[in-house]
């Protein structure tokens, strides 16, 4: 990673990716046929809202920006503290520092992280959004969520995946298909993090900080590009909807998402939104195809998400013997099946699928809380 003229960390800039780039490295010999696939981009430390640009703290309403999201912190989730949140643009990185820039600069950044005019390109976006939604009341909106696209593409593709064959992101980065990028880095920061949980916590932010974080950020756009050309319109409405509920899965409160943005629904072969805003301009695109696939006489399936609570002493007996139990229920089913594990919630089982797989796991996993 090179440095520009400036001296402070803010200006620091990637270089595009050499075959020789020590631990961040093409997988394929020799340079990149095209090096304008992976700029120089600047990274700038954000500490104050007036440093990220009008577009993304002022949305446009007559069009859609797409940007790439991670968070780190400390064993994020709801209670694990975000300290940064990296945003990819086109032109730029910028490092949202939550530490020195406090509770106030990101809920600068609300707008647009609840924005059905800027499409947020995630892996995973679960913890992220619980972390955000707990902490910061931010509701996140409008994902490309690249590991349901990954799943999804793969299915279209005809390359069969287990309901919990998730791609980490790490695994992503090396697929030829979408990068081809060796993330050797990645292993050093997590040993790092295993040393000293409070690695995110550290002003000013190291080098390695800095280049760790932009670096989970820097390919979003490009893979999402790539996935583009992969996916159908039927996978777009699945991926559109799947991610929504992906952004509520830890989310839980005792109003059942009442304060979150309407889920896209199917009622009578028709796709109707509640509310207008839950539409973005790339799903509606998507939604004047189905909906002469509907007048085909194609039926595309609800996706719903299901939480099931657990009583004291019972999910031992839901997950099994090295999770054998809940993995016989997933291969069954064939929906989502996600435990909050140590992070939590600790009493509560999410299913996520279409409607009548996500009945039969409930049904499953009910029968296994059963004393006999």
């Amino acid at each position: 990673m090179a440095t520009s003229d400036l001296p402070d960390l803010s200006q620091l800039s990637i270089d595009p990716v050499p075959s020789n780039a020590g631990n961040f490295r093409l997988l394929v010999p020799g340079p990149p046929e095209n090096t304008s696939e992976f700029p120089t981009v600047p990274i700038h430390i954000v500490t104050s809202a007036s440093q990220l640009p009008p577009e993304f703290l002022d949305p446009p309403a007559d069009k859609q920006i797409v940007i790439g999201l991670d968070c780190e912190g400390i064993d994020l989730c709801r209670e694990g503290a975000l300290c940064v949140m990296q945003l990819a643009l086109a032109n730029a990185i910028y490092l949202v520092d939550a530490i020195d820039g406090h509770e106030a600069l990101i809920q600068a950044c609300k707008p647009a992280l609840e924005s059905t005019n800027i499409l947020k390109v995630i892996h995973d976006c679960k913890r992220d959004s619980e972390a955000l939604y707990f902490q910061y009341g931010i509701k996140l909106n409008s994902v490309f969520d690249t590991q349901i696209a990954y799943s999804l593409i793969e299915e279209h593709e005809g390359r069969k995946q287990s309901p919990n064959d998730y791609i980490s992101f790490v695994a992503l980065l090396a697929d030829p298909r979408y990068c081809g990028v060796s993330y050797l880095e990645k292993e050093e920061v997590r040993d790092r993090l295993r040393q000293d949980p409070e690695f995110w916590t550290y002003r000013p932010m190291s080098e390695i900080m800095i280049r760790a974080a932009a670096d989970d950020v820097r390919f979003l756009l490009h893979i999402y590009q790539k996935m583009m050309l992969k996916l159908n319109n039927k996978s777009l409405w699945h991926l559109a909807l799947r991610g929504s509920l992906y952004c509520r899965c830890f989310c839980t409160n005792d109003n059942e998402y009442a304060d979150w943005p309407s889920l896209p629904v199917l009622s009578a072969n028709l796709f109707i939104f509640r509310q207008t805003r839950t539409l973005t301009w790339q799903l509606f695109s998507v939604l004047c195809y189905l909906e002469d696939l509907i007048a085909e006489g194609y039926s595309p399936e609800q996706e719903i998400l299901s939480i099931l609570n657990v009583p004291p002493g019972k999910m031992g007996r839901v997950i099994g013997k090295r999770g054998a139990s809940i993995q016989s229920v997933k291969e069954c089913c064939g929906a989502e099946i996600i435990i909050g594990g140590a992070k939590g919630p600790p009493d509560k089982v999410f299913i996520i699928g279409p409607v009548k797989q996500v009945r039969k796991a409930e049904a499953l996993l009910r029968g296994q809380m059963l004393d006999f």
